[in-house]
Order: C-alpha cells, then sequence, then structure tokens
C-alpha cells in the first residue's frame, strides 16, 4: 500500500530525525540523515520515555531494547537541612492493563536512547545543511560539504536553534527566561546509594542540588542552580562524604518556551525541537518529538500532498497543549509550589492525545463510543482460534499493528468483506477495550491512530483511497 515517494533528507540525528529514518526505512522510503555534530550526542538530557513513546518503540520493534537498558524511576529521597530523610514518589507506579500494556515512565539517558534508535541507521556526521531551494518537484539542499542534494523532501529535526527553521523564515513564538537556569551534569561518584533519586532542599521550598542514578550505567545526572562551584564541590557542600570522581557532559539550561508558527513550508517538515522547545519538567519534550517523526514518516511515504497537510494539522495543536503543561509545571516548580514536583497528571503518560475532528479522523457511527476516529488504538490480549470460518490471532492486539500498514479490525463482524489492501482481522474478544457492542469496523492507520469507524466496508475503500498514492 504504501510505496516509495521519492528521497528524503533529514537534518539532524537526534531521538527525532533517527526515529523518522527507521519510519521512512521501513516504509520503503530512501533517505539521508546529516548530523552537523562530530560525532553522537553523549549526554543524559532527556531521559523519561513516556507510556506512548514505549507503544511506538514497541511498534518499531525495539521496546525489549529499551526495556533492558532502562529502569523505572526511583522513588525521591530528600536530605533535610535539619538531618533526616523523606522518601516520597513523583508518581505513583502504575499496574499494566490488557489496554496499556507500558502504564509507567521509564528511564533512559538520551544518548542510550539515541544509540538504540541508531543502531542499522546511516547516519553522516559532521555533515551540516546550509541551504535550501525550492524546485519543480521537490528541494535543493546544499551541505557544508559543498555537496548539493536533489530531495523530494526535507525534514529539520535540527534542535532549538534549527538552521531549517531559519533558512524556511518561520517565527519561532515563545519567550526565553534568561534568569531561571539550572546546571545540569553527568557525574560518577563514590558514597552515594544508587536506589534512591537524592535531593537537598536548601529551604522549605527550594533546591540546592539532585543526584539521580542513571540506570545501565554507573553515571548519576546532576542538577542545581547555578554556581561558580564545579561539580565536586556542589557535591561536598551537601555531603563531604561524598566524592566525584569523574564530571561528563555538562549543560546549562535556560527556560525556553517556543514554537514554531507552521510546521510545513512546502516540501519541507519541521519535527522535535526545531518545531518546539520545552522545559525539562514533566518529560515531554523528547517524547513529543518523537511522536512527531512517527505521524510524519508513513505520511511521506504516501507522498500525498493532502496527506502531509494533515502533519501540521495533528501535530501543531498537540505541541501547543504539551508546551502549555510543560510550562505550567515548570512555573510551579520556579514559584516554589508545595506539590511542584508531582508527575501523577494522566496528560503526562501522552495516551489521551488524539486527533479527533482532523481531515484523516472519520467516525461514521451516529453514537460513536468511548473509544472514536483520532484516538489512539488500544491493546488488548487475544486468543488463538476460530470464529465459524474466520481465524482468530493469537497474541495481542499490538501485535496485530505492528508494522509499515494499516490494519483492519473487525468486531463481530459475520458479513463479507471485500478485497482490502490492508491486513484484516476479527477481533471480537477486543470490543471491551474498544467500547464496541455491535458489528464495527475499525481502521488503524500506520501510526496506530484510529483512522475509521464505520458500519460500511465502502467507508474503509474510500479512506484507503485518500491516504494512497
Amino acid at each position: 500500500m504504501f510505496t516509495e515517494s521519492g528521497f528524503t533528507v533529514i537534518a539532524g540525528a537526534g531521538p527525532t530525525g533517527l526515529t523518522l529514518a527507521r519510519q521512512l526505512g521501513r516504509h520503503g522510503v530512501p533517505y539521508r540523515i546529516v548530523e552537523r555534530s562530530p560525532r553522537p550526542f553523549d549526554g543524559s538530557r532527556g531521559k523519561g520515555l513516556q507510556p506512548r513513546t514505549l507503544e511506538v518503540l514497541d511498534d518499531l520493534g525495539l521496546i525489549s531494547r529499551f526495556l533492558d537498558a532502562g529502569g523505572e524511576y526511583p522513588a525521591l529521597r530528600a536530605h533535610l537541612p535539619g538531618g533526616g530523610t523523606h522518601d516520597f514518589r513523583l508518581d505513583e507506579p502504575r499496574e499494566a492493563t490488557p489496554a496499556v500494556p507500558y502504564p509507567n515512565m521509564l528511564m533512559v539517558p538520551q544518548w542510550r536512547t539515541s544509540a538504540l534508535l541508531a543502531e542499522g541507521v546511516p547516519v553522516e556526521f559532521g555533515v551540516g545543511l546550509t541551504g535550501l531551494t525550492p524546485t519543480d518537484d521537490g528541494v535543493r539542499v546544499t551541505l557544508d560539504t559543498g555537496e548539493t542534494v536533489d530531495a523530494r523532501y526535507v525534514v529539520g529535526a535540527d534542535g532549538g536553534g534549527s538552521t531549517v527553521r531559519k533558512l524556511l523564515g518561520i517565527g519561532f513564538e515563545g519567550e526565553t527566561h534568561e534568569e531561571e537556569r539550572m546546571l545540569i551534569a553527568d557525574v560518577r561518584l563514590r558514597g552515594l546509594d544508587r536506589g534512591h533519586w537524592h535531593v537537598w532542599p536548601s529551604g522549605e521550598r527550594s533546591f540546592r542540588l539532585g543526584l539521580c542514578p542513571l540506570p545501565g550505567t554507573d553515571w548519576f545526572q546532576l542538577t542545581a542552580p547555578p554556581s561558580t562551584m564545579s561539580a565536586a564541590e556542589l557535591v561536598a557542600s551537601v555531603d563531604p562524604s561524598i566524592t566525584v570522581t569523574e564530571v561528563g557532559w555538562t549543560s546549562e539550561f535556560r527556560a525556553n518556551i517556543r514554537m514554531a508558527s507552521r510546521f510545513r513550508a512546502g516540501d519541507v517538515f519541521l519535527a522535535g525541537d526545531a518545531a518546539h522547545v520545552h522545559p525539562p519538567a514533566g518529560g515531554q519534550g523528547l517524547n513529543t518529538g518523537i511522536q512527531d517523526a512517527y505521524n510524519l514518516g508513513w505520511k511521506i511515504a504516501t507522498g500525498n500532498s493532502a496527506v502531509l497537510d494533515t502533519y501540521e494539522e495533528e501535530r501543531l495543536p498537540v505541541a501547543a497543549s504539551v508546551l502549555g503543561v510543560s510550562s505550567h509545571l515548570h512555573r510551579r516548580h520556579v514559584e516554589g509550589a508545595e506539590d511542584a514536583m508531582r508527575r501523577d497528571d494522566p496528560v503526562l503518560r501522552q495516551l489521551s492525545l488524539n486527533y479527533r475532528g482532523a481531515a484523516l479522523a472519520r467516525d461514521h457511527r451516529p453514537r460513536p463510543g468511548l473509544v472514536q476516529a483520532g484516538d489512539r488504538a488500544p491493546d488488548a490480549p487475544l486468543s488463538a482460534g476460530r470464529a465459524g470460518d474466520v481465524p482468530l490471532s493469537a497474541g495481542r492486539v499490538f501485535d496485530l499493528l505492528r508494522g509499515a500498514h494499516a490494519t483492519l479490525l473487525a468486531f463481530h463482524w459475520s458479513e463479507t468483506l471485500p478485497e482490502l489492501p490492508v491486513p484484516v482481522h476479527h477481533v471480537s474478544e477486543a470490543a471491551s477495550a474498544y467500547d464496541v457492542t455491535g458489528p464495527a469496523l475499525f481502521l488503524i492507520r500506520p501510526d496506530n491512530y484510529i483512522g475509521c469507524v464505520t458500519h460500511e466496508p465502502a467507508d474503509v475503500l474510500d479512506y484507503l483511497k485518500q491516504i494512497t498514492p
């Protein structure tokens, strides 16, 4: 169904660009991915993967690698100014359910997330993009090596200072709070247990130092307000018995809250931090970027301009909403709110983000249920067997959806279906997860969002025609 649609240049080999490369690769779309930096990013920066991102990684066939590499968020241990400690959590761990197999955030240092996504992806390091010129059938790209490339599409996944966005002249609306800064560094040390995320308050509602153990490594991520002291001196100032033995990646974060005014300009697209930058509170930025790429990849594979228009239609409102959540959490931290560190808002898990009402969300039922077109497709267990002459697959709904294809799920369906260019599965066992009580057809898009819900096979055929080259 999804065919090669031309050569795509991806600028930026962070998690967003790498996810897009994987999406294009499995859809058979040729690409080049260039990265201005001479080597892969080596910092822990965005260390939290939200439940929806874990579902994306499941679809990409990488979930077991990430679960092995990462770990759950540990309880925080506050070392109180007057002595003693107080243990608490940012959010209470949730049990997996049939519909949500990955209910909790997974901690993985960003360098490892990038390394896992990069396996098998031919990144060209030390190569930057310097020019874009529209052509009759795409974009002429100039690289800083002097090479020019004629591409069908270009995607700027090149970070908050995006060269692609600047070349397009697209505004980056929002604000930067220069006075709101935070030191972040990766450190090795002795004298501190790795079973907790350690924080040292300097007062009732102020923060002095944090040391978070990074799973699968012997590193901690250090966070602290800006200081003239070194990392070792900062740690010694809160507890002289802890010794820093090595300092790795170091950065100073500024509160940046910005979003591009457009995500598409002709045959050029923006994704990830090139399109939106977030405060780190709530762990939304990296996850939103990965999901930008997951949304855009299959649409590029269609080569259909109307389908590509829906990238901005769907992702810009999501980015704006997520940016609002991140900003709210950041402000509570700055203002010293009593519960500023809580992360139990279900919106943060990104499972409820949806595209209802957009052009590619069509629910033809007179009374849609709780699960509608535009929603994330829930998981559900399936058992082997037969319903009449129709075989039932064993495993999970996610097993049926995994791969570069749309999928039709038929619930309580006994009529003969026309020949369709997508896999068809009769999954009445999953009816509860999809809030279905009678016959219904759910067409699931390649990014595992529900595209079309109907009682008429003709609606499925019409939808497939729209998203097919």
